[in-house]
């Protein structure tokens, strides 16, 4: 269904009644932190943002429900802060911590906003159904190149098929293994199916993305042990209901790593990036930079072209260079 378009009246009320509540929440915030001991202040995990609420993760692991301060920028699920209990065991987030890695995705105008923060691995997730396109892995394994993190991909549902057509959708995307890429085959549905998945995510702060129906919410509820006691218990905790689970969250996974279960990335897609920018995100192009005989070399018929040359001599598949055309020209079209 097409987003309805608002009209510039229904813009300007809507920013009004946001700008409200965002000084309504500054000042709860401000009254909270009056008799509050600044030597009792502490690092925290964000677990989930709603609103102008956040949960955050103490240093014994229990979650509190936290105001923030309104002059620290956009806080998202991973971030790293500062906070300061208060009354109420409740807490006020005073300050952000620097970010490893964010996480984010343009806005309908353009802006780039941050979906998580200091995740450190990208899972690509595909199934048999709906048909995966190099395309769209391409892109998503170009995002985590762009912003520092492993990219790594899952193909799910090994159940839907048999023990050749099995053999054959692993091998479609066995040169991303070459590329330095993990890959995993796997399926929720059979005993100790998700072994490989858990190997993966093992110590790292993983997010997962992929197309819809390709089966990531199962994945992730699978993992996580008893997923709708953490869910009811969060809920608990903060006082902000169910709902607060359809928003961004932070999840410690048995295996010892972490997953964000995040929305956002059902609509992710690659921000802007320029032609350098977009080459260094596939690292057998990147390795090839200024090999070519011209330093704008598009790798299609120029002549020198190191890349069209490692091509032939099958040292680049010809499905990543295509993907990279794809992208190319997507970007000049914008």
């Amino acid at each position: 269904m097409a987003r309805r378009r608002l009209s510039k009246q229904q813009r300007e009320r809507i920013a009004r009644l946001q700008e409200a509540r965002r000084q309504a929440a500054a000042q709860r915030a401000e009254s909270a932190l009056a008799d509050a001991d600044p030597a009792m202040q502490r690092e925290g995990r964000v677990i989930v943002r709603h609103g102008q609420n956040l949960v955050v993760r103490g240093p014994d692991g229990r979650p509190v429900r936290c105001l923030f301060r309104q002059n620290l920028g956009e806080i998202v699920c991973g971030d790293r802060v500062l906070w300061q209990p208060v009354s109420g065991g409740e807490g006020v987030v005073v300050a952000l911590l620097a970010r490893d890695t964010t996480l984010s995705r343009p806005d309908f105008s353009g802006r780039e906003k941050p979906i998580a923060a200091n995740i450190t691995q990208l899972v690509v997730v595909l199934a048999p159904r709906p048909e995966p396109t190099g395309y769209l892995l391409d892109q998503y394994l170009v995002a985590a190149e762009h912003i520092g993190v492993r990219g790594a991909i899952c193909l799910n549902k090994a159940d839907l098929l048999g023990p050749d057509e099995r053999e054959a959708f692993r091998r479609r995307f066995a040169h991303y293994r070459d590329l330095g890429y993990p890959l995993v085959q796997v399926s929720a549905k059979r005993a100790h199916g998700l072994a490989p998945l858990q190997t993966l995510l093992h110590q790292q702060t993983s997010i997962l993305v992929g197309q819809s129906g390709v089966g990531k919410s199962s994945l992730i509820n699978a993992l996580l042990p008893a997923p709708e006691l953490q869910e009811g218990a969060l809920s608990e905790a903060t006082g902000l209901g169910r709902h607060t689970t359809s928003a961004a969250t932070l999840y410690p996974l048995d295996s010892g790593g972490e997953i964000i279960d995040s929305p956002g990335v059902r609509s992710f897609r690659l921000g802007r990036l320029d032609r350098e920018a977009l080459e260094n995100g596939y690292p057998e192009l990147r390795a090839r930079r200024g090999q070519c005989r011209f330093s704008d070399c598009l790798h299609r018929q120029e002549p020198g072209c190191a890349v069209r040359q490692a091509l032939e001599a099958g040292e680049i598949h010809p499905d990543r260079l295509a993907s990279f055309h794809h992208l190319l020209d997507a970007m000049h079209r914008e």
